[in-house]
C-alpha cells in the first residue's frame, strides 16, 4: 500500500493548484478511526494530528500538504483543534 505523502508547498503552487477554492474541514481535539475510500489532497490550514498507520504514526502540522492513498485505514488523533482546506480525487 502507498504511504501518507506530506511536502511544503510555496504561496505560488498553493495558488497554481486553486487549494484556497476547496472546501474546508475542521474538527476539534478527538480521535477516531478512518478509511479513504477515494484519494484525500489536503492542505493543513492550522492544528496538529497524529494519524496511526499499520506502517507507523505520521505527524501532521500546519502548513503541510497531504495525500491520503486510496485504501488507508488509520487512526486520526487531532493533537490541536484542525483545519484544513481537502480535495477527493
Amino acid at each position: 500500500m502507498e504511504k501518507i505523502k506530506i511536502e511544503k508547498l510555496s504561496e505560488e503552487e498553493i495558488e497554481r493548484r486553486g487549494i484556497k477554492n476547496w472546501g474546508i474541514w475542521e474538527k476539534e481535539v478527538s480521535e477516531f478511526d478512518w478509511e479513504y475510500t477515494s484519494e484525500e489532497h489536503c492542505y493543513i490550514i492550522e492544528g496538529k494530528v497524529k494519524v496511526e498507520t499499520p506502517e507507523g504514526d505520521v505527524e501532521i502540522n500546519k502548513g503541510d500538504y497531504v495525500v491520503f492513498p486510496v485504501g488507508l485505514k488509520c487512526k486520526w488523533k487531532v493533537l490541536e483543534p484542525v483545519k484544513k482546506y481537502y480535495n477527493f480525487k
